[in-house]
């Protein structure tokens, strides 16, 4: 999977990604430190233990560069940046029986206009699996030669090599 950059300064706006979500009764925001037990282990249970590495490590950063959907206090979905790298977004995922409902592109955009307002003009998608909805949803466009870029030479588990 290739990484994509964004263009910071040219993002569609917020507003209507997260009045969508909160017709839905989802509430995208800004993780907190308490909960950060809460959303590893759902990560965790979810998508991979990789991931959830990476989440700990936004919850590293002040404030937390983690951002959560959730529905009746229940976590649906998560996005990070600055994790692995900074500059990078990702990982991100959305529980699957609430997916289609456009909370994974909320998590997107919000997480990017995080990164718009610390100061950063690109953003780096890092191995970005679904390349057409990046470049669809925020003009992302693949770097050339990207993969496996800096995930080359990971540890891995043995039955994963």
């Amino acid at each position: 999977m290739p990484d994509m950059l964004v263009k910071l300064y040219d993002l569609p706006p917020l507003d209507p990604f997260i009045e969508k979500q909160h017709s839905l009764g989802i509430t995208i925001r800004r993780a907190i430190a308490p909960e950060k037990h809460l959303i590893t282990q759902w990560v965790g249970e979810e998508f991979s233990a990789y991931w959830v590495s990476e989440t700990e490590a936004a919850f590293g950063n002040n404030p937390p560069t983690c951002f959560v959907a959730e529905h009746e206090r229940d976590v649906i979905g998560f996005s990070v940046v600055n994790a692995t790298m900074k500059g990078f977004f990702g990982p991100t995922g959305v529980r699957e029986i609430a997916r289609g409902k456009g909370t994974g592109a909320a998590l997107l955009v919000i997480a990017l206009y995080a990164m718009k307002w610390d100061g950063y003009g690109y953003a780096i998608i890092g191995g970005a699996g679904p390349v057409d909805f990046y470049t669809k949803l925020v003009g992302a466009t693949v770097i050339p030669d990207s993969h496996p870029g800096i995930y080359k030479g990971m540890l891995k588990k043995p039955a994963q090599q």
